[in-house]
């Protein structure tokens, strides 16, 4: 040192207390978020975050008393005032931001206010993530650039919710409004005979029930294969036109050549009565065509026997359609059904469920 410069006292050096060391965003989720543009405002340059150069110096209309610091979640620093190392103070100067590039040893109070950023700005992105829970507003900082945001919700705004919605009640296979229309409203029996096809001697069975009026229909049996008229179905059946009749009807009575099979149904057990001689359209006997029936109350009266030939339509629209044991071929306008289940129907229709009858081919009854 030369000897006509005093010597100059050498001012010890303060270590900044370890605080920790700097997240890496490059490798946190902040920076791999999908869809985020990290370009605009504070985010920006977070993978080489100077604390002096950094998100705080650069940092649009960031104003660290009012702005983001003040109201960052879980920060210290009261709001309205100045953060430690933000402010100046009297009789001293005030260095100038270094230019970016120029590196700088981070102080106590620049690395306290890094990680407050970083902290906070991890908190907004959070936040808009998860707008639709909390309705939170975004800051003046997460409007810089987009932020991902929930499907068809604005970031910082309750997403709708969907309404709860209750499911459809059951319906019956096939049937239409206007057809189902016509069931009673009381019945929670259902013996659903739909036909293969306008013009078709065949037809699928199964028998339906519901708990209650507004309470679903649900099947409370298998398919079964039955037969009904020789040329189809008719929603003008006449007597002799070889169709069955299209429509919802109730059924209230029963009978049979054999005994009571053990129905709730009224029952008019009558061998002689039910006696069919003769043979069917395919040469098939009909000595055990009508063993057991359940009346369909087509162009007759209710309450009465199977027997009974009321007709309060005309004889002129025909009559005597049954439920009845199937015989191996088509019929003049019943539906036949195998006698194992005859039986089964005859025990488990129940008048106090006022039990019907929906019938007719499948393009008919989806109307």
């Amino acid at each position: 040192m030369p000897a006509d410069r005093p010597a100059r006292r050498s001012t010890p050096v303060r270590r900044a207390p370890d605080r920790g060391t700097t997240p890496d965003l490059a490798t946190t989720p902040l920076a791999t978020a999908p869809d985020l543009d990290l370009a605009p405002g504070l985010l920006a340059m977070a993978s080489d975050l100077d604390p002096a150069t950094g998100p705080l110096a650069t940092a649009p209309d960031l104003d660290p008393a009012a702005g983001l610091l003040a109201t960052a979640p879980g920060s210290a620093i009261a709001p309205g005032r100045r953060p430690p190392g933000t402010g100046t103070k009297p009789g001293r100067r005030t260095r100038a931001l270094r230019p970016a590039g120029r590196a700088a040893r981070p102080g106590p109070a620049r690395t306290a206010l890094a990680a407050v950023a970083l902290t906070a700005a991890g908190a907004l992105l959070a936040g808009c993530a998860a707008a639709s829970g909390t309705g939170a507003r975004p800051s003046r900082l997460a409007e810089q650039g987009p932020l991902a945001s929930p499907v068809g919700a604005a970031a910082g705004r309750d997403a709708p919710r969907p309404l709860p919605t209750t499911p459809a009640a059951a319906t019956l296979p096939g049937v239409g409004p206007r057809t189902l229309a016509q069931v009673p409203a009381d019945a929670r029996q259902v013996v659903l005979v739909t036909g293969a096809g306008h013009d078709s001697s065949t037809s699928k069975v199964q028998l339906f029930d519901r708990a209650d009026p507004d309470a679903g229909w649900t099947a409370a049996g298998p398919v079964w294969s039955a037969h009904n008229a020789l040329d189809g179905w008719s929603s003008d059946h006449h007597a002799g036109d070889l169709r069955s009749p299209i429509g919802v009807f109730t059924l209230t009575d029963a009978g049979g050549r054999y005994a009571d099979p053990g129905t709730k149904l009224p029952y008019t057990h009558s061998p002689a009565g039910f006696s069919s001689p003769g043979t069917g359209f395919d040469g098939e006997s009909l000595a055990d065509a009508f063993d057991y029936v359940i009346a369909i109350n087509y162009n007759r009266k209710p309450g009465t026997s199977p027997l009974d030939w009321t007709r309060p339509l005309g004889s002129s629209r025909g009559g005597g359609i049954w439920l009845h044991v199937d015989h191996g071929g088509p019929t003049h306008g019943c539906v036949a059904l195998p006698e194992s289940v005859m039986k089964t129907l005859l025990r488990t229709l129940d008048p106090a469920k006022h039990p019907v009858v929906v019938m007719g081919d499948a393009k008919s009854l989806s109307v």
